[in-house]
């Protein structure tokens, strides 16, 4: 399985809809936002994907946000998700207290913890558990980023969203 990860687009319109693209173009069969969308007008450039989202602490109206994912018929879960594919048990959490982005990274029951929050790339071993956040796809007069996981291979590629 092919997985996107995207987290912190803050508004971004042009870099979200560059995110869209590579996603298709790349055929993932799921997208995990790990939160920060920030505006619900954000949702329906998702529309086509399977997507599957969290709230991040810069997420304001969660209920038009709750209700564009339901137009688009993607699953928004809450603060936190899990996910089990592929043999892995993925944990999704924004990041916003690091204590609990730790414990989910050590506590050696996750095969994946995927978060964001930091707005910095992370890909690294604790273990058992790979820690993967994409960067914000935002850029904040940066390129933005994002990532693709490949459940296989637990291989992950970032990709720049240039400016």
């Amino acid at each position: 399985m092919r997985i996107g990860i995207i987290s912190d687009t803050h508004d971004h319109i042009p870099h979200l809809k560059q995110a869209v693209e590579i996603f298709k173009d790349r055929e993932v069969d799921l997208v995990i936002h790990s939160g920060d969308f920030c505006s619900p007008f954000m949702i329906p450039l998702f529309e086509g994907l399977n997507v599957k989202g969290i709230y991040g602490n810069n997420d304001g109206d969660k209920y038009l946000l709750k209700q564009k994912f339901d137009d688009i018929e993607a699953d928004l879960q809450g603060e936190f998700f899990e996910l089990n594919t592929d043999d892995l048990l993925i944990a999704v959490y924004h990041g916003t207290y690091e204590a609990i982005t730790e414990a989910l990274r050590t506590c050696q029951k996750y095969d994946v913890v995927i978060s964001g929050h930091t707005h910095q790339k992370v890909h690294k071993k604790e273990g058992k558990t790979l820690a993967v956040n994409p960067g914000t796809a935002h850029g904040f007069g940066e390129n933005g980023s994002i990532a693709i996981l490949e459940t296989e291979t637990r291989n992950v590629d970032f990709i720049d969203l240039e400016e």
